[in-house]
């Protein structure tokens, strides 16, 4: 018996934004659906238009893995895991040992098929998959204040700067391309109601 799925489908469980109100609860299963389809996108638009030589479905990939030591080690928050360069490797060595812990709990025959997505990537793959990231944060800082919850305001400020630093252009377009649309009420975004 093997449970590095039945683990893995416990990120339903893990709630992000910890110490913060939220008007509306997010897990980390949510957010990594979300990463990925970004990150998936991000990656297309700099293959097909700059040229990146990317694959874009192992992008993908690695957004939907990018949390999933979460399930053992939890959601630690971002000013804690951030406070010192110290705390942040500790917990790096930590992320490693719960990706460790997972992968054993694989059939050896399946590890290699997976390791690669429980491995920190590197390069272009790790820069579009933090931006992913940054960007699902940023996303959930919108629907927070829409919903009329003044908790994420700065959250949201403080991404949106680090968002706008990002030198990738295709970063940049997918945040002109799609960006606006979270801001919208769904008969907006159905065609109707103010434009």
């Amino acid at each position: 018996m093997h449970h590095f799925f039945a683990y893995v489908a416990r990120l339903r469980y893990i709630r992000r934004w910890g110490l913060m109100r939220s008007v509306m609860p997010e897990n980390d299963a949510e957010h990594s659906l979300q990463v990925a389809m970004i990150a998936h996108a991000i990656a297309a638009i700099g293959r097909d238009s700059y040229g990146r030589a990317c694959d874009p479905e192992h992008i993908l990939a690695l957004g939907v893995y990018h949390d999933v030591s979460e399930v053992i080690t939890g959601d630690m928050p971002t000013p804690v895991k951030y406070h010192s360069m110290e705390l942040r490797g500790a917990y790096k060595d930590v992320e490693r040992m719960a990706n460790e812990r997972l992968l054993s709990m694989l059939p050896g025959s399946l590890q290699p098929a997976i390791r690669p997505y429980l491995t920190e990537p590197e390069g272009y793959d790790r820069a579009v998959v933090k931006a992913a990231d940054s960007i699902s944060a940023y996303l959930k800082c919108i629907e927070e204040k829409r919903a009329g919850n003044r908790e994420f305001e700065a959250a949201g400020e403080s991404i949106r700067q680090s968002l706008e630093a990002i030198d990738l252009p295709e970063v940049q377009d997918f945040l002109r391309m799609f960006l606006p649309s979270f801001e919208l009420s769904l008969d907006e975004l159905n065609g109707g109601g103010a434009q």
